[in-house]
């Protein structure tokens, strides 16, 4: 092999552990079976939610994982391999992928790494049950929001009450 080609490779399997280090997650699956519609379908599903999905070579995640500190995924890079990278929400491989699965069963999922962590199957389905970053964020709001309504209409109606005992005071002079 020449130099050109060892360099060629070891600048892939750099470019692949950097997006291991700087993804909040990365969701491995099994794409076999994926007919180009349905393969553009589903890249097109992710890349709204800013989510990457790149077909890449065994021995490639190999030594790449390996230079990220997940070694432990080594095992789930058997077959076709594709690695859905986010670097936003950490969730949204997951829930997509998930989806996606459940609606065309030729996607396999495998496993993962989410925030830092490597996460099992049975973990990354959990995962995939929240809701997205901004689903969330509304439900925080929302329940920020309670708080302050409940407050509102007490002083509305303590203002009401003292307006009323007012007129009172006014009608009994």
């Amino acid at each position: 092999m020449s130099e050109q080609a060892i360099a060629v490779k070891a600048q892939k399997v750099a470019e692949v552990a950097d997006q291991f280090k700087n993804s909040t997650s990365a969701v491995v699956v099994n794409p076999r079976g994926l007919t180009v519609a349905e393969s553009t379908d589903l890249r097109h599903q992710l890349r709204q939610e800013g989510v990457v999905l790149e077909v890449i070579k065994n021995k490639v995640l190999v030594r790449a994982t390996k230079d990220a500190g997940f070694e432990e995924l080594n095992e789930l890079f058997a077959g076709p391999t594709a690695v859905a990278f986010s670097e936003d929400d950490a969730v949204a491989p997951a829930r997509i992928l998930k989806k996606y699965a459940d609606e065309n069963e030729k996607l396999v999922l495998k496993g993962g790494v989410i925030d830092g962590s490597i996460v099992s199957l049975d973990d990354l389905y959990k995962y995939a049950s929240l809701p997205s970053r901004e689903g969330l964020l509304g439900q925080l709001m929302a329940e920020f929001q309670f708080p302050i309504r409940s407050f509102a209409y007490a002083v509305k109606a303590l203002q009401e009450k003292k307006e009323a005992e007012g007129e009172t005071a006014e009608a009994a002079e």
